[in-house]
């Protein structure tokens, strides 16, 4: 039996040509498909419906999917796999900097995507069994600021909470699982974006340029993310894990 039979997945892509004949094979491998011709409509379904991933088309009249997944990452936590007609690099990086967990270029094998599908679905999972672990849930302390886990909350040294992206949590939570360790850009963005390739490097600087600013005092002297030269960024704090029944 197919382990993605209970998998939803939203597509939104305005070329019914496209849409319709991947949404029946989509369904072919065992999913529930929901189709939408747009950002606005896709909105509106995700106001009555919960899928376990979106499937946007970056070119769309009106907004377009960059905009949406960057909407979805801030607000909702769902895996998203951008299609894109596109394959310069800038484009490729632009989806993975709003956040998006993968994208397939325009024309693509649809088995190639269903791998794609498949491999992001898993890491979610696993994502959500860590997140709902008790001991997962306890609270990340350094210097004075506060990261609940559970919440994506962030608080700074006065309790006052910091709006944080959901990109920007899972940077910050990669550096606090291992904290004084350097972590060079691809195992970053491994561990962030599930990518394993070296043409993403400028994505990871900039997610770490936002995170910086939410949480350094003086970025061009950074005290918390350093750069390594030539070995990529250590976070040089203390960090130690608190029970959330401690903070209630």
């Amino acid at each position: 039996m197919s382990d993605t039979s209970s998998d939803t997945i939203l597509l939104v892509d305005d070329e019914a040509s496209l849409r319709e004949p991947l949404a029946e094979y989509l369904s072919g491998q065992g999913f529930t498909v929901h189709e939408a011709e747009s950002a606005a409509k896709a909105r509106s379904l995700l106001l009555q419906l919960k899928p376990d991933l979106v499937l946007a088309d970056i070119m769309m009249p009106g907004e377009d999917g960059l905009s949406l997944t960057r909407h979805l990452v801030e607000t909702r936590d769902l895996p998203v796999i951008l299609l894109t007609a596109r394959g310069e690099a800038t484009d490729r990086i632009v989806g993975l900097e709003v956040g998006a967990d993968d994208y397939v270029v325009k024309p693509f094998e649809p088995r190639e995507l269903v791998a794609r599908i498949r491999s992001v679905l898993r890491r979610a999972r696993r994502g959500g069994k860590a997140q709902n672990a008790i001991e997962d849930n306890a609270h990340y302390l350094f210097d004075g600021w506060r990261l609940d886990p559970f919440k994506q909350q962030l608080t700074d040294p006065d309790e006052v909470a910091v709006p944080i992206s959901t990109a920007e949590f899972r940077m910050l939570r990669a550096f606090l699982d291992n904290a004084n360790k350097v972590l060079d850009r691809d195992r970053l963005l491994d561990m962030v974006q599930g990518r394993e390739a070296h043409l993403f490097d400028r994505a990871v600087d900039n997610q770490i340029s936002r995170l910086r600013r939410k949480i350094e005092a003086d970025t061009r002297n950074p005290q918390l993310i350093l750069t390594v030269r030539g070995g990529g960024y250590r976070f040089a704090a203390d960090v130690r894990r608190v029970a959330p029944d401690t903070f209630a």
